[in-house]
């Protein structure tokens, strides 16, 4: 079938056994993951932002990271990204006018899709899941999950590490493992059930398995999970790019977060104070605490490990998935029931068609306010 003969679902995909020895370990572990791991667990959306140019094809760029909670998160994401594209690297006054109105327009509206200086910019909306095993646990790193060599467990080292989604092309004609495209058929009709859900949610995601008809894997991503007793996972941190990043994250929680929240250290004390360096006037029982979560972040730093627990609640690094429902025009952007926390606003200081930053605007002149 000719690819513009194609009916949205209907697109082919092209499948390639991986033979080099990397790429085929990776599918094996993604062959054992699928035995372990049978089923499925909807978190929900994720919103971040895509580009397309003209000579992009299908293809599409993500340039605000698929991570956002709402999508008005991601519209902001984007108004920033334009008016520092607009203040930094505009070369003309013209270029700086384009950008800047639509910096205002995300300023004042609901703005999901927008072409400045011929590029469309869209706020995309991926469905996030985890695989679970049959007495409901959550899929953990897998062997060939990217690792840093050397693990930094310093404070601020995950800026230097890689980012959640960049540089990231999303192309659904990209070649497939043999996993990856039964994975892709199988997804093809996920779409939200059962009572818990408002009517107008399900409608809208029955309704969004026609319109976009095709999904695209995302890249792996790794947060934190945690339960007390026989509660439910709940999440514990946002996305990270390698299981790396969710462990330090969880480390510094442990440390640090942890023991102000219990009121071990005061809030107010010095950042370098921790469960490791408390100082002093700590009792034997707040000591006592103390060395539990020291004990929880020293098997972290041990080695590739997974899961901790400290006071009675779990702690696990999990393996977070998301789609993206792929529709003739490209990936899907929000759907109606979708809610924002907050409304659209101004961001940043002024900035004029010359690239001048004004932080606080000039008082109104006598014939101006005349």
């Amino acid at each position: 079938m000719n690819e513009q003969d194609a009916v949205p679902g209907e697109w082919s995909m092209v499948v390639r056994v991986p033979v080099e020895p990397v790429e085929a370990a990776m599918e094996a572990d993604a062959l054992d993951a699928a035995v372990r791991h049978s089923a499925l667990a909807v978190r929900g959306p994720l919103f971040g932002v895509a580009s397309h140019s003209e000579d992009d094809g299908r293809r599409w760029r993500v340039v605000v990271e698929v991570t956002h909670g709402c999508p008005q998160q991601a519209r902001d994401a984007l108004n920033s990204l334009l008016w520092f594209r607009a203040k930094d690297e505009a070369k003309s006054r013209q270029e700086r006018r384009a950008l800047l109105a639509a910096v205002a327009r995300l300023e004042k509206e609901h703005v999901d899709e927008l072409t400045v200086l011929d590029t469309r910019y869209r706020v995309v909306r991926a469905e996030e899941y985890a695989a679970i095993d049959a007495h409901g646990g959550i899929e953990t790193p897998r062997p060939t999950d990217p690792e840093p060599l050397t693990p930094d467990w310093s404070p601020g080292s995950g800026a230097r590490g890689p980012q959640v989604d960049d540089n990231l092309v999303l192309d659904p004609d990209a070649p497939l493992t043999p996993l990856q495209a039964a994975e892709r058929l199988t997804l093809r009709s996920l779409a939200y059930s059962g009572t818990r859900f408002p009517g107008p949610v399900l409608a809208d995601s029955t309704r969004a398995v026609e319109s976009h008809p095709d999904v695209l894997l995302m890249p792996a991503g790794f947060l934190i999970v945690e339960r007390t007793g026989n509660s439910p996972w709940s999440p514990g941190s946002g996305l990270q790019a390698t299981a790396h990043d969710a462990r330090r994250t969880l480390h510094f929680a442990l440390t640090w977060m942890e023991p102000r929240i219990r009121g071990l250290i005061p809030y107010d004390a010095d950042p370098t104070v921790d469960a490791r360096h408390p100082g002093a006037g700590n009792t034997e029982a707040e000591v006592t605490e103390l060395k539990e979560l020291v004990k929880a972040s020293d098997q972290l730093r041990a080695g590739r490990c997974d899961e901790v627990e400290a006071h009675g609640t779990v702690y696990r690094i999990a393996r977070s998935r998301r789609l993206l429902r792929w529709g003739p025009d490209g990936p899907e952007g929000p759907r109606p029931s979708d809610v924002s926390t907050h409304s659209p606003s101004v961001l940043h200081p002024r900035l004029d068609e010359d690239g001048t930053v004004h932080f606080d605007d000039e008082p109104a002149s006598d014939e101006s306010t005349s």
